[in-house]
C-alpha cells in the first residue's frame, strides 16, 4: 500500500485552470480500483492520496499523469506502507 503526498511545490494560481483534469483523473485512479481514499493536506499545503494493489513504479507512472505533477504546481512524494495491524473494516488492504 502507498501514501502519495502532493505537495504545493510551484505557482498555486496553475491550479484552479487544470482542476476539471485533476478531478477526472482522481476518479479513472478510483474507478480503476487503485485509488481507496484522497483528500487535502491542512492548511493548503496540498492533497495525499492513498492507493493499494499497484507496484510502486506503476504509481509513480500515474502520478506523473496528473496534471498538477505533469504542469509542476505539485510535488509527488510516494511512501510505502506495509501494514501489519488494522481495524477489521480494513483487513482488505493486509
Amino acid at each position: 500500500m502507498f501514501i502519495a503526498l502532493l505537495r504545493f511545490a510551484g505557482d498555486k494560481s496553475k491550479a484552479g485552470p487544470l482542476m476539471k483534469a485533476h478531478n477526472e483523473w482522481i476518479q479513472q485512479c478510483f474507478d480503476e480500483g487503485v485509488f481507496i481514499l484522497v483528500g487535502s493536506l491542512q492548511p493548503n499545503q496540498g492533497g495525499a492520496v492513498i492507493a493499494h494493489n499497484i507496484s510502486r513504479a506503476d504509481l509513480q507512472t500515474r502520478l506523473n499523469a496528473d496534471p498538477f505533477v505533469a504542469e509542476g504546481v505539485v510535488h509527488a512524494e510516494i511512501l510505502e506502507l506495509t501494514p501489519s495491524r488494522a481495524d477489521a473494516r480494513l483487513d482488505f488492504l493486509r
